[in-house]
């Protein structure tokens, strides 16, 4: 019998597979995976890269080693993984194009007696339908786009938001950056530009076409992370509406202060980050942001930048990306702190 998917019957009913197990290798692995993708590689990155040298010249001898090491892998993924499984685990398993590397995981499972299935085309028969669903789903939604001058708590108000229930899309949180020269996670390195369309992929996925959805106003760019022309044409199109967030600037500077507070352990990390603003601002000035970072003049560094620096040119870029800006509706946050965030959260929700 076969047990063999296509890539829309498994995104149809992708939920309802007991494990996703991606045979590929973990250099593969990590570029990128279906999201929620457990990583059984039937051969590791050396070995995929000497089956794949001894087969430029010998494929036969390439499928001997081949078959030896993925028999082999498999049966250490089954020892590890598989012994407390019940017969009626149900896995979807998938390699780069749906053939060898995971049939073969997907005829030992299907042995011992497991209801595995087999994604046909694989990997790339997914990445296909991520780039097409990228392209359709954004105009499905009610985007209601969060604006405000840098340091005014956009991204603060979107996981407020999320706390009371409303739909929200954190595209700064699936980038890992905050979209700013400064805007590098000390924590966390960004993900591959196909690692983050499927993060994408997966929170549209999970959206109700039906309720809005709140989303903070960004660049095409979110450090090295493109976001989809769909994506930005839909947010910036006639159906959505725009909320400008009003924020004093004095809790504007304490908000950065809080969230760039990393930089205060390595004020030369914060110092390189400022070398990209030569050509806009000159180099007298960035040096002396420089100066006082290096003193510790944190609260004097932030505001100077947000008047000098990213306010004007974030209101500009607002202006010519968002034409839904000039009927905004401007609603004002004292501060950053949780019951500021919480009542204004819960006002957009009552008077949408």
């Amino acid at each position: 019998m076969n047990y063999t998917v296509s890539v829309g019957e498994a995104v149809a009913e992708l939920d309802r597979f007991d494990a996703l197990i991606d045979v590929r290798s973990p250099a593969e692995f990590a570029e990128d995976h279906i999201p929620g993708a457990l990583n059984w590689p039937v051969l590791d990155d050396r070995e995929r890269h000497d089956v794949g040298l001894l087969y430029a010249t010998s494929p036969f001898e390439a499928r001997k080693l081949g078959a030896a090491l993925v028999a082999r892998n498999i049966a250490r993924h089954i020892e590890a993984s598989a012994a407390g499984l019940p017969k009626t685990w149900r896995p979807l398993v998938y390699c780069w194009r749906g053939g060898q590397r995971s049939g073969s995981m997907h005829w030992f499972l299907g042995q011992i007696g497991f209801r595995s299935r087999q994604l046909v085309g694989g990997y790339k028969a997914y990445r296909a339908q991520v780039r097409d669903d990228l392209a359709a789903w954004p105009a499905r939604f009610d985007w209601r786009v969060i604006c405000g001058r840098t340091g005014s708590g956009k991204t603060r108000l979107l996981q407020a938001l999320a706390a009371e229930g409303a739909q929200v899309l954190d595209l700064e949180a699936l980038a890992a950056h905050r979209g700013s020269v400064l805007g590098a996670l000390p924590d966390a390195p960004q993900p591959s530009q196909k690692a983050f369309d499927s993060a994408l992929w997966s929170a549209l996925r999970g959206l109700d076409a039906s309720r809005p959805v709140f989303v903070e106003s960004e660049s095409r760019k979110i450090g090295r992370i493109t976001v989809p022309d769909t994506l930005l044409a839909a947010m910036r199109g006639e159906r959505a509406s725009c909320v400008w967030i009003a924020m004093p600037e004095a809790a504007r500077v304490e908000l950065l202060l809080q969230d760039y507070g990393h930089f205060a352990a390595d004020p030369e990390v914060f110092c390189r980050a400022l070398d990209g603003l030569v050509e806009l601002r000159g180099h007298a000035r960035v040096d002396d942001w420089q100066r006082r970072a290096r003193a510790g003049d944190w609260a004097t560094v932030f505001a100077e930048l947000m008047r000098e620096h990213y306010d004007p040119g974030y209101e500009r870029s607002l202006r010519g990306h968002f034409p839904a800006l000039v009927k905004a509706r401007t609603v004002e946050l004292a501060d950053g702190t949780a019951p500021a965030l919480r009542a204004v959260a819960r006002d957009l929700l009552d008077k949408p």
